[in-house]
């Protein structure tokens, strides 16, 4: 830094060397704990001695800017009497007997009387800390500027305290390389306060303009912590913890710990109530020891009893919500009455809370109610924010818009945070006021930089959806990432649930994943119903439905409103992959798709036993919930008269039913019935809605209508049409028709090449009638297809193996002559009886001609060949198999069916 950024005072200020007075109690620093501590002596290293520590000049931030030079210039000294520090000290006596308007008038008295920098100080603080005045940090900074205009014993304090406005950009634009020449110039003057912890800091990770000094930071810490400011010895734990800002050293880590509480210990040992305090601290949920409730609630009696009001609070706080004991609860709120009855704010509205909440207690709304406006009149930015929250809610009052939105202005004016917050969200969503993104975005963001995580979590969330304000995926990673950090379950899980499911720019499932089962782990049950879901729908993690359920039964043990009706729909997955017992559990949970399920499982006798009554009675119970699909199916089991006796009125009424609430599947039933009934234009109608609504059975339907005439008048093209649609959605039989079509020329030109596409088609979407049909002309080298023997064969031996009747007789007869395929007697019984013993006309009547043949009988009556193959059909089937195989051995057998035709049944 140059000499001419400086008048000549402020650079010999900043460039002398100086040995520092160490402070005597430090604010505690908010630090997340990572492990428990282990005692012991082996424990503890040699460390660094109090150092004389010389200020960096400008190596660390920028020259200070012109207009503020007059701050650190030295300046002269203020003239001040003895007569003004009467006058100072009788104003600060009257404000401590909370005569706030004689004292203010007072300061500003001797404000006006000439430049007396004190009175600009503790007027600054008045309006820094809302006493007396509403808060107003703005002119809280301004007044802390003039009193740094001219030095003064108050030059220190004016300088940590308007560092501290800097730092959080409260009332000031944040200025982070501002805040750090005034907390040099705090160090320098000597202030019994935090100064050094605040430099520390700001130093160890660095900051706006500001460069990093680890090694300076460490020498703050330690210097301050020797001094008996222990919040240092617990900052430089953290520091030598994994991804601390001085690198891991584990040993180092355990004795800088170590010392922080063997400091803590001694104070508290020796009466201080404060270390008292951070003893019970240390064994809170989050403390730096193992959590031990016993010696929590112990160390904050000892700072109870020797009368520290902070300590009646606290204890009044956690036996309220203590389970460890009886009684707590009332021992709780006389703590708490005690500490409101000494002065204490805070407990006052910690009382107010129990009655409105009713924890511990019985709920008395009125009274907390009277507590917490009583507090609110002296400015209480928690206890306006509370009302706030209270009046907002409406579960608790009477829910009144008007006056939870002044109760948060006011909040935040005084400077609470979560105030602020609640206020940023009102002018996000625009509920109960005009949506504002900027003022909203403004206002989350000074709640989260005042360290309260719900803005931090809420900004991110909006960021992240674009609801209320502008989409930034990146942005809202950073602000989810810091309220993760700070310890937010809510917000480790929605940072999870974006990186595993992708909502983020850079996807990173298993990123996701680590961050949603920590929130689970710590106790978050919708993280719990999140790992639930993902396992069930295989997003960002492998598929597992059974890790789906032991996620939701630990959510649902946990009490998650919707882990139920999610473990309901893991069930139904289980279903639908053949778990009849999941699928009965989830229908049972009340699951109204599962009691769908199961109805068809059971009329259809799929995954479980057929039982057409029980799955008529599930059916009817998704049926008066409301589900369309249920309704339909009841519709045509009346229809078809499975199960049922056959009720086409009654079929029609679910139809209707279920065609009400939009399911094409029904329209299309519909206007089939319609078709049948001869109502050709109501039919039409019905499946011309489901078909442009992409049903393809309806088009299925109205291609074979109009392909065939059939109900409506012809219209091959427009048939056509109808069926590609059917079938390009995969509708196997539809494809058949057309392929149909072009091989005998049916209603358009014959062509075997889009016969054999559209054939094969349906043929590979399992028509097994497609696979016989091409199958045959393949083998014969008929409809003008080249002869493929092995492809034909191979198609009509797929489908005879699954039982079509028409390629078993075609194979039997091909088998059996020789022509085409080997000669093979055995193979052509084997096929013949196959297809005769599933009622195959041409098979029948072939097999009694060759039975009359070989008995010199051909002009026999063939009722009586064929009352014999019913005989031999019936009786036993390997017996049967032998008889006609030697049967078909016999030549004139042979030639009799030889001349036979064979005939499709499909």
């Amino acid at each position: 830094m140059k000499d001419d950024n400086l008048g000549n005072n402020a650079m010999q200020r900043f460039k002398k060397r100086f040995t520092y007075q160490f402070p005597r109690s430090a604010r505690s620093r908010s630090i997340a704990r990572t492990a428990p501590l282990v005692s012991s002596a082996a424990l503890l290293l040699v460390l660094a001695g109090c150092a004389t520590t010389e200020p960096p000049g400008g190596e660390h931030a920028p020259a200070i800017p012109e207009q503020y030079h007059s701050w650190f210039d030295g300046g002269i000294d203020a003239n001040m009497t003895g007569e003004d520090w009467q006058r100072l000290n009788y104003a600060q006596r009257l404000l401590e007997e909370g005569d706030y308007n004689r004292g203010i008038a007072e300061l500003d008295a001797l404000i006006r009387q000439g430049s007396f920098p004190p009175a600009y100080y503790h007027l600054a603080r008045l309006y820094e800390n809302g006493e007396g005045v509403e808060r107003d940090t703005a002119k809280a900074a301004r007044l802390y500027g003039e009193a740094l205009e001219r030095p003064s014993p108050m030059l220190g304090h004016a300088s940590l305290n308007l560092a501290q406005l800097y730092l959080a950009g409260d009332g000031v634009e944040r200025n982070d390389a501002l805040a750090y020449y005034l907390l040099w110039q705090a160090v320098e003057e000597d202030i019994d306060r935090n100064e050094r912890l605040f430099l520390a800091e700001l130093l160890s990770e660095g900051g706006e303009q500001v460069q990093a000094d680890p090694d300076l930071a460490r020498q703050l810490y330690e210097e301050a912590a020797q001094a008996g400011w222990e919040a240092g010895w617990l900052a430089l734990a953290e520091a030598r913890r994994p991804g601390g800002w001085l690198g891991q050293d584990d040993a180092q880590a355990e004795a800088y710990a170590q010392r922080y509480v063997d400091t803590l210990e001694q104070k508290a040992a020796a009466g201080d109530t404060r270390a008292m305090l951070g003893m019970a601290g240390l064994y809170s949920t989050n403390g730096l020891l193992e959590h031990d409730p016993q010696r929590e609630i112990e160390w904050l009696e000892r700072a109870a009893q020797e009368g520290d009001v902070d300590g009646m609070a606290r204890l009044g706080d956690r036996l309220i919500t203590s389970s460890d004991q009886a009684g707590s609860a009332e021992l709780g709120m006389q703590w708490l009455q005690r500490a409101a009855e000494a002065g204490s704010d805070d407990a006052a509205v910690s009382l107010g809370r129990a009655y409105l909440e009713g924890e511990g207690i019985a709920a008395d709304p009125e009274r907390g109610i009277a507590l917490l406006e009583q507090v609110a009149e002296r400015n209480h930015g928690l206890a306006l924010a509370v009302l706030g929250e209270v009046y907002l809610s409406g579960e608790i009052i009477e829910s009144n818009p008007e006056r939870a939105l002044e109760y948060l202005e006011r909040g935040h004016r005084a400077g609470h945070p979560y105030a602020t917050a609640q206020l940023g969200s009102l002018y996000l969503g625009g509920d109960i006021v005009e949506a504002d993104s900027q003022r909203a975005e403004a206002l989350l963001q000074q709640a989260a930089e005042r360290g309260q995580g719900s803005a931090l979590r809420e900004l991110g969330q909006a960021y992240l959806s674009g609801e209320g304000l502008s989409a930034n995926p990146e942005r809202a990673e950073r602000l989810l990432q810091g309220a993760a950090d700070a310890g937010d379950t809510t917000a480790m899980t929605q940072l999870g649930e974006a990186y595993m499911f992708g909502d983020l720019s850079e996807p990173a499932p298993q990123q996701g994943r680590e961050f949603v089962e920590q929130a689970a782990e710590l106790g978050d049950a919708y993280a719990m119903v999140v790992m639930g879901r993902a396992y069930r729908e295989g997003r960002g993690v492998p598929r597992n439905l059974g890790q789906s359920e032991q996620w939701l039964n630990r959510a649902q043990a946990a009490g998650h409103p919707s882990a139920a009706h999610a473990l309901s729909h893991t069930y139904r997955a289980m279903g639908a992959g053949g778990d009849i017992d999941a699928l009965t559990q989830a229908a049972n949970a009340g699951h109204v798709g599962a009691m769908a399920d199961l109805g068809r499982a059971y009329v259809y006798g799929d995954g479980v036993a057929q039982n057409l009554e029980q799955g008529r009675e599930w059916l009817e119970r998704a049926n008066r919930e409301g589900h369309a699909g249920a309704a339909a199916e009841l519709g045509r089991l009346y229809l078809d008269g499975r199960g049922v006796t056959r009720d086409t009125a009654a079929g029609r009424e679910y139809l209707e039913r279920a065609m009400a609430q939009g399911h094409d599947g029904a329209r299309a039933d519909l206007g089939r019935l319609l078709l049948e009934e001869s109502d050709g234009a109501g039919g039409i109608g019905l499946l011309e809605q489901a078909a442009a609504s992409g049903h393809p059975g309806a088009r299925m339907t109205l291609g074979e209508a109009y392909l065939q005439g059939g109900h409506v008048t012809q219209d091959t093209q427009r048939g056509l049409d109808y069926l590609r649609g059917a079938a390009n959605d995969g509708n196997a039989y539809a494809a058949r028709l057309i392929g149909q079509a072009y091989l005998e020329g049916s209603g358009v030109e014959a062509d075997p090449e889009q016969a054999e596409r559209w054939l094969g088609q349906a043929s590979d979407g399992g028509d097994l009638g497609a696979t016989t049909q091409l199958g045959v002309a393949l083998l014969r080298g008929e409809e003008g297809l080249a002869q493929e023997v092995e492809r034909g064969h191979d198609l009509l031996q797929r489908a005879a193996e699954r039982d079509n009747s028409y390629a078993q007789a075609v194979l039997g007869r091909e088998y059996l002559l020789g022509d085409i395929l080997p000669h093979s007697p055995e193979e052509g019984a084997d096929y013949l009886l196959r297809a005769a013993q599933q009622g195959h006309s041409s098979a029948r009547l072939s097999l009694a001609q060759a039975y009359l043949a070989a008995n010199g009988l051909p002009q026999a009556n063939n009722q009586q060949a064929l009352l014999w193959l019913d005989g031999i059909i019936e009786g036993d089937s390997q017996m049967a198999l032998e008889t006609l195989r030697q049967l078909l051995t016999d030549e004139e057998a042979q030639e009799a069916l030889g001349e036979a035709p064979v005939a499709s049944t499909n």
